[in-house]
């Protein structure tokens, strides 16, 4: 794999420039992952969520020639205050690696031209990736000050 390839797959781990995205969602309080610390964020799974609905759907895009486009906001956030349930916040925390794997997969894979356009689109195979990277780094962030304002991160 090329450095340029390499350089993807770190950062679409995350780890670099700010805490892993698995050691920023071990050890949350199961009662305070619904939880609002104020009226202007949402809530970790709200954030979390939000950021699985994201990821998939730009993956999608790139890789199903079937997409159609969700809704929004209501395809991309859930119920605003909503408590998820054990099961609930284990499918979004499962869900949001499975398509890290998916993304990670596309970087590795030598037989796509990542500066080549998606089919049918006016985008690369590069732009979706980089709107990933920045996305989840973004909304990992407010996760981290959420957890910071429950009183819930180091």
């Amino acid at each position: 794999m090329d450095a340029f390839r390499e350089h993807l797959v770190l950062s679409l781990k995350g780890g670099q420039a700010f805490v892993d995205y698995k050691a920023g969602l071990d050890g949350i309080k199961p009662e305070l992952r619904g939880v609002r610390p104020n009226k202007a964020l949402h809530s970790v799974y709200e954030e979390l969520e939000h950021m699985r609905r994201a990821q998939e759907d730009l993956l999608d895009f790139a890789l199903d020639p079937d997409w159609k486009p969700k809704e929004w906001p209501m395809g991309f956030w859930p119920e605003p205050g909503h408590k998820p349930t054990e099961e609930e916040w284990r499918k979004s925390v499962d869900g949001f690696f499975k398509d890290q794997r998916r993304a990670l997969k596309l970087a590795k894979d030598e037989k796509i031209d990542l500066l080549s356009m998606v089919p049918q689109t006016e985008n690369t195979y590069l732009r979706e990736l980089m709107i990933i990277i920045e996305h989840n780094a973004y909304h990992f962030g407010k996760i981290l000050d959420i957890r910071k304002a429950l009183g819930d991160w180091k």
